[in-house]
């Protein structure tokens, strides 16, 4: 098992860029197969979750070319939709949940999908409802083969609909408005997902010649059309690295500038970081995070206990609570993280409490982290990276602890990350691959 061995303690300095946003790429990866013309992706990170699916759109005869680097061309001019049934496709699937998204477009285009049980972080329940209930009310029928796990859909008589969604999904509102696109009729989805991910994916669409409104609101309106054409579509910057290298900084007490961030599409990310006390100034398309000794956490208006929480876009992302818990271990004074969407997030603080701070876990749900304030740093243990974020966050908290840590399982790291031990190690950090 490939792991990390991290030496802490070095202040880093320098300039970062982040990566192409991995949760855009597997959307706009899975959209390209709506046309049989080629679409060109820029700003595509090379990680292991985006490159598993380019692996399986190959597989499926999709033509991959790649003309340059974090360039990926796919031409899906000729696909043999039945390689959904092959147990090749299930090996693949199953370590990926963003296969989920093939369905939409193989619905829209052939009439046909399958949708395999939900692969990646095993961070709690990820159920398939919200998708398969809506492709329903688009007239798509389904049967559960439970020897393979994988639902089959038939898209004979898909149309479009009105869907009101039990819950923001954002791979299930991708999934719906792929297959709107070319379904016959008109389609509105209310209490639709409104991440930049998603807003990005309907210009992409756009741009194909699709004819949707509401981007960028909880209520999408959808006229279906005969046929898309291919595109050019660059990916924005991913808004996790932002966050984690904003955290890094805090923690290690450096001096970071952060390039070219898409700022109008970070949301609130910033401001949640400005409350537990990290400054940090926005310059033009960057984000400058200051050396700083200490961070102190800000209490709410009438004076109580900050409580940092995620929620549904424009809300706090989910993707950035494991970060924000590590950073709030060094802050002054406490806060309570409460991860609301799944169980299993916060299971990785034992690592943390192990390597000295102090965190009261009250449910697999919330956290009160008292901070340190510094003046007890962490130190270096042996830990198992259990999920993406999380990894990260623990490869953080090894940055600033003092000693040697080490993190197995990096593999989890790497499937969201793109070679983060040599970006780190630019900037000073001491991060060796085993």
């Amino acid at each position: 098992m490939n792991a990390f061995e991290i030496r802490g303690g070095n202040t880093l300095s320098g300039i970062i860029t982040p990566q192409g946003a991995k949760n855009e790429a597997l959307q706009v990866l899975c959209a390209a197969l709506l046309t049989d013309e080629p679409v060109t992706l820029t700003n595509v990170p090379d990680i292991i979750d985006v490159n598993t699916l380019i692996e399986l759109l190959s597989d499926m005869g999709v033509r991959i070319s790649r003309p340059e680097k974090n360039t990926i061309v796919i031409h899906a001019g000729d696909i043999n939709p039945d390689y959904f049934t092959t147990n090749a496709f299930h090996k693949k699937s199953g370590k990926l949940r963003g296969t989920v998204m093939l369905a939409g477009p193989m619905l829209a285009r052939f009439r046909k999908a399958y949708i395999p049980q939900p692969g990646g972080d095993k961070i709690g329940r990820r159920r398939l409802d919200t998708h398969i209930l809506g492709f329903e009310k688009m007239g798509v029928s389904f049967s559960y083969d439970a020897d393979n796990h994988i639902y089959s859909l038939n898209g004979t008589h898909l149309h479009g609909a009105h869907i009101l969604l039990e819950e923001p999904s954002v791979t299930g509102t991708a999934n719906m408005v792929m297959a709107a696109v070319l379904a016959e009729g008109n389609t509105t989805i209310y209490n639709a997902a409104c991440e930049p991910y998603v807003q990005q994916l309907c210009k992409m669409l756009i741009s194909m010649g699709a004819k949707i409104s509401g981007v960028s609101s909880n209520l999408l309106q959808i006229e279906g059309v005969k046929k898309l054409h291919g595109c050019t579509h660059r990916l924005l910057a991913d808004m996790i690295e932002v966050g984690s290298f904003i955290g890094l900084a805090a923690m290690t007490q450096s001096e970071l500038t952060i390039k070219n961030v898409n700022v109008p599409e970070l949301g609130i990310i910033p401001d949640v970081f400005r409350r537990l006390g990290i400054e940090l100034s926005v310059i033009g398309d960057d984000i400058h995070i200051p050396a700083q000794e200490h961070y102190k956490i800000q209490k709410f208006i009438d004076g109580s206990v900050l409580t940092v929480y995620d929620h549904p876009w424009p809300g706090f992302t989910p993707d950035l609570i494991s970060i924000m818990l590590v950073v709030a271990t060094q802050a002054k004074g406490t806060v309570l993280v409460h991860q609301k969407m799944f169980e299993s997030r916060l299971f990785f603080v034992d690592k943390l409490i192990e390597m000295g701070a102090q965190i009261v876990l009250c449910d697999p749900h919330r956290a009160v982290v008292i901070g340190l304030d510094k003046q007890m740093p962490l130190r270096g243990i042996n830990m198992v990276s259990p999920d993406i974020r999380a990894g990260v966050a623990l490869l953080i908290a090894a940055l600033s602890a003092t000693g040697k840590s080490t993190i197995q399982n990096i593999h989890q790291i790497d499937r969201g990350y793109e070679r983060i031990d040599e970006r780190l190690n630019a900037l000073g950090a001491d991060i060796r691959r085993m």
